[in-house]
């Protein structure tokens, strides 16, 4: 068997054995050579189609877009259509948002390296993983276990060691680590939650889909100043309603 092995290795060309590492990484993975392609082949159409194609030019949240494999955030019947731009059920009736929503409201956030981000609503996951790109201080809270247990397994499995999982009500945010840069929200609010306010900085910022939580929202930026807050509305959207606290 050393024999063979070494025969094998001999005859390879270095382009040849990089390949052959990279298909045992895949096996390790549960992913053929020929899935993990279509994957990198499906991303790029992503970047150039949706996100470079419309408005997203930040070269910073497409390398994240680029870095971060939304096919390993969704389950395994539905990776074969993780790329494309809609939102896709992640269970508990909770969904990952489109692609071209990530992007757009990682780029309008404008997140800093070492600035700290709050996220209310981790979800898969997904948008979590594309901030932490961006910035090793990203915390995240979920509100509902299953979708927190889920995540955190994942994020522990695909090395994202810096970010900070929370199972918890986001509306009242997470004070421990205040006060925050920016802070995102990722589902529908009829307004902004106080504790929020009052644990991101001055001069930081916040966005989430703002209106009413059973039709749909606009996308909104508010800063934080020393006296008041600025508001600046961005596209319409529709997001599933934010629990807990809100809805009473």
């Amino acid at each position: 068997m050393r024999k063979l092995l070494f025969k094998i290795f001999s005859n390879l060309s270095v382009c040849g054995f990089a390949a052959l590492c990279l298909l045992c990484f895949f096996q390790t993975l549960g992913l053929s050579y020929a899935e993990e392609t279509r994957f990198i082949k499906a991303r790029e159409r992503m970047i150039a189609k949706d996100l470079k194609g419309r408005d997203i030019k930040d070269s910073k949240v497409l390398d994240a877009m680029r870095q971060v494999k939304r096919h390993l955030f969704v389950d395994k019947q539905l990776q074969k259509t993780a790329y494309s731009d809609h939102p896709l059920p992640i269970g508990e009736g909770q969904t990952i948002s489109q692609p071209y929503i990530v992007a757009l409201m990682t780029q309008i956030l404008n997140v800093s390296p070492g600035e700290k981000v709050l996220e209310i609503g981790t979800g898969s996951g997904y948008q979590t993983a594309v901030l932490a790109k961006l910035t090793d201080n990203v915390f995240s809270i979920e509100i509902k276990k299953g979708l927190h247990e889920k995540a955190n397994k994942r994020f522990k499995k695909l090395g994202y060691n810096t970010t900070k999982l929370k199972y918890g009500d986001g509306y009242f945010g997470w004070e421990e680590y205040a006060p925050f840069d920016a802070i995102i929200i990722t589902a529908a609010a009829n307004h902004i939650p106080p504790p929020l306010i009052k644990q991101l900085k001055t001069g930081g910022r916040l966005i989430l889909p703002l209106g009413n939580t059973t039709l749909y929202q606009t996308l909104t930026l508010i800063t934080k100043s020393e006296k008041d807050l600025k508001v600046r509305h961005f596209s319409g959207v529709v997001f599933v309603p934010m629990t807990g606290k809100m809805q009473k």
